[in-house]
């Protein structure tokens, strides 16, 4: 029978170029509908351009098409990108020439459409594929496609790939690739093609083209299906961009570009896993796209005269939400900052999802506020908290009182990134509601504890250590045992906060945190994948806020429980609210019992 499949294959032309368009083939027929077939050919054909009978899209072309903001400078990497998506499942066929066979392997892979022909190849723990990373290697016996690219379109410089490592470990196969061979019955011709020149695994993406893609990525984290990117044209603006910067920034010190002159696959791969797993959300709505064709009218007959034109941009008024995606930007929270949240979590949670429950510029810096603002809340929240690193030297007497509290051994500061100034922002995802623990900690395995600035990393929740949040008139803390109040409010030689190996620590006044981290782990958080150092970092405290991720639900059931809360306390008062109930509800809120009166604490300068 082995011989009988051998015979067949020696038969067959299975020469990379002619399985590379078997495989286009077998994606358009599984996973587009006719429909979108026919929408798919009309985009194609209608803008292509035509060489030596071959048509194909040049880099202008497809980011005309895609609205891509020129002043991103993005272009060329994504053009990049779609040329080395065309080219799978064979590496050494890449940068391939985006004709349409090219493009269907392209749009198929970016909008993750691929399962619909790999579900039966792939193994038990494969999730989803990452679209292939803007890398541009150089393969000596590569065919010339230089001559289907007009020379406006050639980019020397800005692709340049850093020399091969010289890690000579073996690295798993690439599932994906191997799928695809054994869909079409021919997984041995793997083996040939390993062989070329280029080495996934051995390849670096350059930090510049990294970095426009993450701009681009965070503009895109809210597109909608068929939204074009045109309508998020407010965010391109030169404040905005400005804000989008310093996020990518952060983002980008995930990968130790300091250690670094190029991101390496083995990091690329370890990061995005853990830190970023949604980062390439947005690329799906915007390669949809393709599935739509503007001009098609499936009721009307094409006139044959018509000349092809590039899509003007659609008014954004057209297909603008009904919602903002986030009710108003915060001190903290902006719509860079959310974009920023959306590669972790997930996008469908934030987007047009969050309520600010608490903050501490409108409720005051005290444990005492936030119980009154969130402890009815019966649905997942983010804590966010922002501060200025403090000196490591010349510290002030409340300064110097925090740091007394503290365990004596220290850590140096961690990385500054490419921040000029000293300002850090952790936060907490809590996938259970709030409550006080004085004895058992809260959380569950989905809880995670993560950095933002300067450097953007997410440290998931272990499963050895279960004390991920603890909650009380002593402080917050997430990755450290329940806190006591009489611990942190003596000064004594053995009073000090128990810090876990990674662990976050607001103290009771919400003036001063601090978070540490500890090579050896064991506690509640996972380590950090790139920094193998210990480190902490302490800070003044200048800003804290609580979002909730819900709807008009939850905020409903919220409310009622207020409601309900106001007619007890009222009631164990003996307090009979008049008719002027504005008045006499006026009155309990400045005796304590009711609303939010928690306005001591924080900085005061």
């Amino acid at each position: 029978m082995g011989q009988t499949q051998s015979t067949e294959q020696t038969a067959r032309d299975t020469t990379p170029e002619n399985l590379s368009r078997e495989l286009a083939q077998k994606f358009a027929e599984k996973c587009f509908t006719p429909l979108e077939l026919t929408h798919f050919k009309d985009n194609f054909r209608t803008l292509a351009d035509t060489r030596d009978g071959i048509q194909y899209w040049k880099e202008e072309t497809l980011c005309r098409f895609l609205s891509v903001p020129d002043v991103l400078g993005v272009g060329p990497v994504i053009y990049q990108m779609a040329t080395y998506l065309g080219a799978f499942p064979f590496p050494s066929l890449a940068p391939a020439i985006l004709t349409r066979e090219a493009m269907v392997k392209s749009v198929v892979m970016m909008t993750e459409r691929s399962l619909a022909v790999f579900d039966r190849q792939m193994g038990p723990g494969y999730e989803k594929t990452e679209p292939m990373s803007p890398v541009s290697p150089t393969d000596k016996n590569a065919p010339d496609r230089a001559a289907f690219i007009p020379p406006v379109q050639q980019h020397a410089t800005g692709f340049s790939v850093d020399a091969p490592g010289l890690d000579d470990e073996d690295e798993d196969d690439d599932e994906l690739a191997l799928a695809a061979l054994d869909s079409l019955d021919v997984i041995d011709i793997y083996k040939v093609d390993r062989g070329s020149e280029f080495r996934t695994q051995q390849a670096q993406i350059p930090v510049d083209n990294w970095r426009q893609l993450l701009l681009l990525l965070l503009i895109i984290a809210p597109l909608g299906a068929q939204e074009p990117l045109s309508t998020l044209a407010e965010r391109v603006t030169k404040p905005r961009l400005e804000s989008l910067r310093r996020v990518a920034n952060n983002i980008l010190w995930a990968f130790a570009p300091e250690h670094n002159p190029g991101i390496d696959y083995k990091s690329f791969i370890a990061i995005i896993d853990t830190s970023l797993p949604y980062l390439f959300e947005g690329l799906s709505p915007l390669f949809e796209h393709f599935l739509f064709s503007k001009n098609l009218d499936l009721n009307r007959h094409k006139s044959p005269s018509s000349t092809p034109q590039l899509p003007s941009p659609q008014p954004a008024t057209l297909f603008t939400p009904l919602e903002p995606l986030l009710p108003s930007e915060s001190e903290i929270l902006t719509l860079s900052l959310l974009s920023q949240l959306s590669f972790f979590l997930k996008p469908t949670d934030l987007f047009r999802r969050l309520r600010l429950l608490y903050s501490g510029a409108n409720a005051g810096f005290s444990i005492n506020s936030i119980s009154q603002k969130v402890l009815n809340w019966r649905a997942p929240s983010i804590l966010l908290v922002s501060g200025t690193r403090l000196p490591t030297k010349s510290h002030s007497s409340r300064q110097q009182a925090f740091l007394d509290t503290l365990p004596p051994t220290k850590f140096p500061p961690g990385t500054k990134g490419d921040t000029t100034d000293d300002r850090l922002i952790f936060g907490l995802y809590l996938n259970v509601p709030w409550k006080q623990t004085h004895k058992e900690a809260l959380g569950d395995p989905q809880t995670l504890l993560f950095q933002l600035e300067p450097v953007h990393e997410v440290f998931p929740a272990s499963s050895l250590n279960r004390d991920y949040v603890t909650f009380s008139k002593a402080g917050v803390g997430a990755g450290l045992p329940p806190l006591k109040k009489n611990i942190v409010s003596t000064s004594s030689a053995n009073s000090h906060v128990s810090l876990g190996p990674v662990s976050l620590f607001l103290d009771e006044n919400l003036e001063f945190g601090a978070f540490t981290h500890e090579v050896g782990g064991g506690g509640a958080f996972a380590t950090s994948k790139t920094r193998r150092t210990d480190w902490q970092e302490v800070f003044e405290i200048d800003a804290v806020e609580i979002w909730g991720c819900g709807g008009d639900e939850e905020a409903e059931r919220q409310r009622e429980a207020w409601k309900w809360e106001e007619r007890e306390a009222a009631a164990r008062r003996g307090v009979s609210l008049g008719r002027d109930k504005e008045a006499d509800y006026a009155l309990l809120e400045m005796a304590g019992l009711v609303g939010g009166h928690g306005n001591s604490g924080g900085s005061m300068g």
